[in-house]
């Protein structure tokens, strides 16, 4: 080999979804700099391809498993020189601590797509990297320049790694192309991932931070209906249903409609989604969700309510046909109605609450609706709304909001005086 692989770049492996088929080996694979047969190589390609290929289904989990799986590889051909299939139980440990500090030429300042297309041929992207450096909003708006000496996975991502490894090797135990799986044999994952017994707190908006956020939507649709209604509609619905963006767009799993807000035998009214993991759920709407609805349906001509075999987009495009299929596309307008909402606290004096806003993400609408409604709903209706696997889950919300536990608190007394 030409230098040793810790010193240069590697070149992506696996494209998207719709561009890996098992029967034809990556392209890749023929410029890779390592020892092992190409036969070897293409093989285990079109393992890991079919392996990804059962997650067709769900985007979020392919992606996540292709980035985990994919660093496997390269670290298994290029440094380990061997084939995944070979790999000990001391291997996938010594790639999990490749992980946590993998050498700065593999490491990107920012996500880029593994391939791209140049006078009609499908070319790897150089500027792509096995790993990345992630900022905080905050952090990033406050000027903070993303840079490879301070990667650090979150116990989460490495979390994550052992999910999709663990997952891998099953289907290779299944194919019967392994005897056993080496990551379920790693006794001690707590050398990798620290037990915090301090849950992680729900991070949401105040009550107040939430006023503002509802009005200026609703002030931003009066002005400029064509534009906004769509706007307040999506703001609505993530807090008032606790939807997540991907449960708004269209997709490969699910293409939302407006017939799927219907109607029971009682004259309930209930959204039904595709959500996380491919599942469906049924979540409750509210009067206050079925006026929002109204008023969406009347900004666009449609009637009041929908019927159960309409298929209008729910979230049609502005310009052009179709609906949004990007969740990018959804983040974009809902963070102008942050920012608006910003300026005016701001405008207001209220510069602490702003600040806290200011480093807010939209999925934040979610938390904010499942920490809102615990308070007063039966744990269960939430979760099944939420979609949350378990209660445990949902109990994170019970206790999320500190200023308002604190602010109960803040009074108590020890004695009488």
């Amino acid at each position: 080999m030409s230098s040793s692989p810790k010193r240069r770049a590697p070149t992506p492996i696996f494209d998207n979804i719709n561009r890996i088929d098992p029967g034809i080996p990556p392209f890749s694979l023929a410029t890779l700099d390592c020892s092992i047969d190409i036969s070897v190589l293409a093989e285990d390609a079109r393992q890991v391809t079919r392996f990804l290929l059962s997650y067709d289904g769900s985007t979020a989990t392919f992606n996540a498993y292709r980035r985990d799986i994919e660093r496997l590889c390269q670290w298994s051909w290029l440094i380990n020189e061997c084939s995944i299939c070979t790999l000990s139980r001391d291997d996938i440990e010594q790639f999990v601590r490749f992980t946590l500090t993998p050498p700065k030429a593999w490491i990107g300042v920012k996500n880029v797509a593994r391939f791209s297309k140049i006078n009609g041929e499908r070319v790897a992207n150089p500027k792509w990297r096995p790993f990345v450096v992630a900022v905080s909003k905050e952090a990033f708006e406050s000027g903070e320049i993303p840079s490879i000496v301070n990667y650090a996975p979150s116990h989460a991502t490495t979390k994550a790694t052992f999910t999709a490894l663990s997952s891998f090797y099953d289907y290779l135990l299944s194919e019967s192309l392994i005897s056993s799986n080496p990551v379920k044999t790693i006794r001690q994952k707590s050398k990798f991932i620290r037990k915090d017994h301090n849950a992680a707190v729900v991070r949401r908006l105040s009550n107040l931070q939430w006023d503002y956020l509802i009005e200026t939507a609703e002030q931003m649709a009066d002005e400029d209906p064509e534009n906004h209604e769509r706007t307040l509609f999506i703001v609505t619905a993530l807090f008032g249903m606790y939807l997540r963006i991907s449960e708004l767009v269209a997709d490969e799993r699910s293409a939302p409609v407006m017939g799927d807000f219907r109607a029971d035998i009682d004259q309930n009214w209930w959204f039904h989604v595709t959500g996380k993991g491919n599942k469906d759920r049924t979540v409750t709407v509210s009067q206050d969700m079925l006026n929002a609805l109204k008023r969406y349906r009347r900004s666009l001509s449609l009637a009041a309510l929908p019927t159960p075999s309409e298929m209008y987009p729910l979230i049609p495009k502005i310009r052009g046909t179709g609906a949004v299929s990007s969740t990018r596309h959804i983040r974009l307008i809902v963070q102008r109605c942050f920012d608006a909402a910003l300026a005016r606290m701001v405008a207001d004096g209220m510069r602490e609450d702003a600040k806290e806003l200011k480093a807010s993400t939209v999925h934040w609408l979610r938390h904010t609706g499942i920490s809102e409604d615990v308070k007063v709903r039966p744990r269960e209706h939430v979760r099944d709304d939420a979609g949350h696997a378990s209660m445990a889950t949902t109990d994170r919300y019970i206790d999320s909001d500190r200023r308002e536990r604190h602010q109960t608190a803040r009074t108590k007394r020890i004695r009488d005086r």
